[in-house]
């Protein structure tokens, strides 16, 4: 019960990567808030949390859009108080060569990966700061550290984010808040379902622990850097990706 009574609020919770935190958070007894611009997807999961006697609700949020995220985080301070734990998760992706991307695919991810997790921070921080604690974990990836071939704005997007990371354990900490994120390698999840099995089998290849990352993995990071164990890591970049990067 590392997250016992805190309240969590996890973008992008419906499904994958977001779905399994949920998920592990509530086994932590956290009180989850399942954020997702997908209500159905969130739904179910808050409905599987609830069947096996944790707590969660559902929030509607697209994490691109300011006053979406304002009514988000106003609704999770209403139900439950507090937010103790954000997990910024939600992403997209809309892969193309540099000279062929188009302007919209390139503020698309942008809009998402980069600008929704400054949102989502920026109302949350000061009810942090008025509570003294709190940890906010976002989501970068291990090509924001390296870059990748087609991916050009989510490249800039992840950059960005462990930028913003750095930046805000900065001006956080002496409030008492945590900031980091973590940079996984390819996982398993709806997000890559696209990508060509030849490119996959290459992906594997070259991880020296030879498979895909599985959501829990991931989830399994963020609720370490979620809860007390890491009370004195702050600005860290953690790299979850079987030792693609080495």
């Amino acid at each position: 019960m590392r997250l016992k009574d805190k309240v969590a609020l996890i973008t992008g919770g419906g499904q994958g990567i977001g779905r399994a935190t949920a998920l592990a958070f509530a086994r932590e007894g956290a009180v989850v808030a399942v954020a997702d611009i997908n209500m159905t997807a969130a739904t179910a999961v808050a409905d599987e949390i609830t069947r096996a006697d944790g707590r969660a609700k559902a929030i509607f949020l697209d994490v691109a859009r300011a006053e979406s995220v304002e009514a988000a985080v106003r609704t999770v301070q209403e139900s439950f108080g507090r937010i103790d734990v954000l997990v910024n998760n939600a992403g997209i992706v809309r892969d193309a060569r540099m000279q062929k991307m188009t302007e919209e695919q390139f503020d698309a991810v942008i809009a998402v990966n980069l600008k929704g997790v400054w949102l989502c921070a920026k109302a949350v921080a000061p009810l942090m700061i008025a509570q003294g604690s709190g940890s906010i974990i976002n989501a970068a990836s291990v090509v924001g550290l390296y870059g990748n071939f087609g991916q050009t704005n989510y490249v800039a997007a992840k950059s960005g984010v462990i930028g913003m990371t750095k930046t805000w354990a900065r001006e956080l900490g002496p409030s008492g808040v945590r900031v980091n994120a973590i940079a996984p390698g390819f996982v398993a999840t709806e997000m890559i379902a696209s990508v060509p099995e030849k490119v996959i089998d290459s992906v594997e290849a070259r991880t020296p622990l030879r498979r895909l990352g599985r959501p829990e993995d991931i989830a399994n990071a963020y609720l370490f850097l979620a809860s007390d164990e890491s009370s004195f890591i702050t600005g860290h970049v953690l790299s979850v990706d079987g030792g693609l990067i080495l």
